[in-house]
């Protein structure tokens, strides 16, 4: 964005987000509606002169998921997580897949015009649910603490596990092979998976436990904590990448790793991804509003809504339902319901584009991600509290 005032709105919403944000959290209105909306309304009415999208929106987005993935790892503890594994495990293994595949036999019938391979990279742009789109959810303590590892360990490792169907599908649209998969497709799924644990472990280990340190022999400087455990989450992205490992799925277990070493602590030192790491996640969100729902709107279609409005509304529940047999069918639906689409779809959509420049419907996956975003912005935002409160008092 290159409008100064428009840089002067975002400052202004985010003071006022912050005077009004404790009322808004119970009227279902939350932070990403309103910077959505600002970042929109800057450039519907010419106040951001730059509407192109690019890498920068990329890199971005890419930093406000990263910060956030560590964060709210960082707040589980891995032995909870570890005993009320089935369900995300389930949920991941299994439900990711199957809304994959719904993703694409609706698209046969809904987008009959597309490429079929191209087909199958909107569905795959469309399965990984939003850490920052959640937060109203994890963050509600009517909701009991078990179900909100579940939705956090969900949302923190899928959009690792999402990114080779990605990468996979976009190689097939174009006809040819990505450079990251030169090597096949299941030792490019093994690297992403294992080289991104270990990378998390690492650098959230062994971090953790050097602040740890520092802190118990007064080293470090006042108020210096969490700055570090800021750059431990980039660290671990970074690191990931290096070794060919997926970033995304090392910010998640950094997270974890670090959390676990300064358990009794952590509070002080998470204030500051609490703020700072906020306000990159309302600066991605304002960016996206500003830069690509123009274009997601200009080139959307009727078809298009519906086909997205199913996947949010039919096509993950239905995927997470036959995921978790057994399960309570309170907590099923409310599984199937809070999948939202955000930072992750958004992201994952500009970084095909720029890998893959053969893509037939370019624009409208473009379009389809900013929409997505949108609609599941409003959906999951809205509903966020009403349904929290619903489940707490069916459940006393």
């Amino acid at each position: 964005m290159s409008s100064e005032l428009g840089l002067l709105i975002f400052l202004f919403l985010v003071f006022a987000f912050a005077l009004v944000s404790r009322r808004l959290g119970s009227t279902g209105i939350t932070a990403p509606m309103i910077f959505l909306g600002g970042g929109w309304l800057c450039a519907h009415y010419g106040l951001v002169t730059d509407t192109a999208t690019g890498h920068g929106l990329s890199m971005l987005a890419e930093a406000a998921l990263v910060i956030l993935l560590f964060a709210d790892a960082a707040m589980i503890s891995p032995r909870d997580l570890f005993r009320d594994a089935a369900k995300p495990g389930r949920m991941l293994v299994i439900g990711l897949p199957i809304m994959i595949a719904l993703g694409f036999v609706a698209g046969l019938v809904f987008l009959p015009g597309w490429p079929i391979w191209e087909i199958a990279l909107l569905a795959a742009l469309l399965a990984p649910t939003d850490a920052a789109l959640g937060q109203a959810v994890v963050t509600n303590p009517a909701i009991p603490e078990p179900m909100r590892r579940a939705l956090s360990a969900e949302s923190g490792l899928n959009d690792g596990l999402a990114l080779p169907f990605v990468v996979f599908f976009g190689c097939l649209a174009v006809g040819g092979v990505h450079d990251q998969v030169e090597t096949g497709w299941i030792v490019f799924v093994g690297e992403q998976i294992g080289f991104g644990v270990v990378a998390g472990v690492l650098v959230g280990g062994i971090g953790g436990y050097l602040l740890r340190l520092a802190q118990d022999k007064d080293l470090s400087g006042e108020g210096l904590g969490g700055l570090a455990v800021f750059a431990l989450a980039g660290l671990s992205y970074l690191v990931a990448h290096e070794l060919e490992g997926n970033g995304f799925i090392a910010a998640f277990v950094a997270g974890l790793s670090c959390g676990e070493m300064l358990k009794g602590r952590a509070h002080m030192v998470f204030e500051f991804l609490d703020t700072e790491g906020q306000l990159v996640s309302q600066l991605a969100f304002f960016a996206i509003g500003a830069l690509l729902l123009p274009v997601a709107f200009e080139h959307a279609t009727v078809v298009l809504v519906l086909y997205i409005l199913l996947s949010l509304i039919v096509l993950r529940p239905v995927a997470i339902w036959l995921s978790l047999p057994g399960v309570d069918t309170s907590e099923r639906l409310f599984f199937g319901w809070f999948g939202p689409r955000g930072l992750a779809t958004a992201l994952f959509a500009l970084l095909v584009l720029e890998a893959f420049e053969d893509l037939a419907m370019r624009e409208m996956l473009l379009a389809a991600a900013g929409i997505a975003v949108v609609l599941s912005a409003v959906l999951h935002g809205a509903s966020a509290a009403v349904v929290g409160r619903a489940y707490a008092r069916a459940q006393s």
